[in-house]
């Protein structure tokens, strides 16, 4: 049996029927080509839109603009990729290997319209995370930060000892650390010297009291006698009022009570003072007030100029977190260190509620004003090249420009302008070296331009 006789009917009729419908798609097509009733362009008119001619549908704008209708874009010169002030006047490639940029005569004219500044799209703009900030005019300060440690104020501490030879009898107060107040007893002491002064100061009083009646002369000289015995308890630091004790009894005191003669905390205690056999000049006890401390701390020589006596730090210490505490310079050592090239300060911090501790470690940070009602701008604003500092400027618009500016001193990331910004104008602080870098490539066009009109 053969194939045709084999082919059933119904897959003969499918067959036909797909045949009929590609002749249908053909002539389909044909009648769009020829008649072109949608108004569809062809694949050519496409090509001479991109080139150059006129815009075809769906073709931005930026690309047809500053192109002449049905004429190719003629390129002037090819520029360096990595450098615009290198140029050829044919196609060349860099050490790299990159090729050279064409440069067409369109946007030579543009760059020729517009100079250095660059319009940006608000939407581009922010997608670049373009940000302007304000120039201000204020006082300028600048962050000095080190560490020092506390130690006790000098001034504040007080040596206890006698002007007489005696013996310790009773110690009131026995160990390190012990705070104590002015005028509280710290020892006993019996001095023989002490006794025999207090022995002629009441053999003074009661001459003195039977020459009432003398004569003037007579009287003055046994007055002289009582000031005389009472002197000489006051230079050995016998208190007043322990003198007007002894003489309202009319009995002498064999031992008198030594006391502290301000305020603050035993730092020093003679051993097995209780008993001992004193001599004028031994320091018994040692005292330190606490109410405030020093902090010794070092600062470079080219710091020291914006500190002085009575410039105020802000202290923190680790022992405290999320506290500050307050000092102020007391004393600058008047020489340099050699080797660190250092100058020791000293200041003076309030430890009113005690908290504070000799030996603790500190940070200071000094915040002096180094410049005062001047202009100042974001010091991330600032590119440097090494030769020139440049700012780029927000002129309105959307457009941006570089402008050369002349700095000066430095503090709280932000710098002194002294030349080239003025107050309100609004400067770029991120994505300014893109606008910088389009700004040079217009301004090295621009120079092309004109040296090819030279020659």
């Amino acid at each position: 049996m053969t194939q045709d006789m084999q082919t059933s009917p119904p897959a003969k009729g499918r067959r036909r029927l797909a045949n009929l419908a590609w002749v249908l798609l053909g002539c389909a097509i044909t009648l769009v080509l020829v008649a072109n009733p949608l108004g569809l362009r062809a694949i050519d008119t496409w090509t001479r839109a991109l080139r150059g001619g006129e815009r075809g549908p769906g073709v931005p704008a930026s690309h047809a603009e500053g192109q002449r209708a049905g004429e190719e874009r003629k390129v002037l010169f090819y520029r360096n990729p990595m450098n615009p002030s290198i140029t050829s006047p044919t196609p060349a490639k860099d050490e790299m290997g990159m090729d050279y940029v064409p440069v067409y005569e369109d946007e030579a004219e543009d760059a020729a319209g517009q100079g250095a500044t660059v319009t940006i799209d608000p939407g581009v703009a922010q997608n670049m995370n373009v940000r302007v900030e304000r120039v201000e005019r204020r006082d300028l300060r600048r962050e000095i930060r080190t560490v020092g440690y506390l130690e006790y104020d000098q001034q504040k501490m007080v040596s206890v000892t006698t002007k007489y030879s005696g013996w310790v009898e009773k110690v009131f107060v026995n160990y390190i650390g012990e705070p104590v107040k002015k005028g509280q007893e710290l020892f006993r002491i019996y001095s023989p010297e002490l006794v025999q002064t207090q022995q002629d100061l009441l053999s003074a009083v009661a001459f003195a009291g039977r020459m009432e009646g003398a004569p003037e002369e007579a009287h003055r000289r046994a007055q002289s006698l009582v000031d005389s015995a009472r002197q000489r308890l006051a230079y050995w630091d016998i208190a007043s009022a322990q003198v007007e004790r002894f003489l309202s009894t009319g009995d002498v005191v064999r031992t008198l009570v030594v006391t502290a003669p301000a305020a603050g905390v035993v730092m020093k205690r003679m051993e097995g003072l209780e008993g001992m056999a004193v001599r004028p000049g031994m320091e018994l006890f040692h005292l330190a007030d606490l109410s405030s401390l020093w902090l010794s701390v070092e600062v470079f020589e080219d710091q020291l100029a914006w500190l002085r006596p009575g410039s105020e730090a802000q202290i923190s210490l680790s022992y405290f977190p999320g506290e500050t505490f307050t000092g102020r310079v007391r004393f600058v050592e008047p020489q340099v260190t050699e080797k660190t090239r250092t100058v020791p300060l000293r200041l003076e911090v309030p430890n009113r509620d005690g908290r504070l501790r000799s030996g603790m470690y500190a940070i200071v940070r000094f915040q002096p004003v180094v410049a005062r009602d001047v202009v100042v701008a974001p010091e991330l604003s600032v590119l440097r090249t090494g030769e020139r500092n440049v700012v780029v400027v927000q002129t309105g618009k959307g457009r941006f420009a570089p402008r050369e500016v002349v700095l000066g001193r430095r503090g709280e990331g932000s710098v002194e302008v002294t030349s080239g910004l003025h107050e309100g104008d609004e400067i770029v602080t991120s994505a300014q070296f893109l606008i910088d870098s389009e700004s040079n490539l217009r301004e090295a066009l621009l120079k092309m331009v004109a040296a090819k009109d030279a020659r």
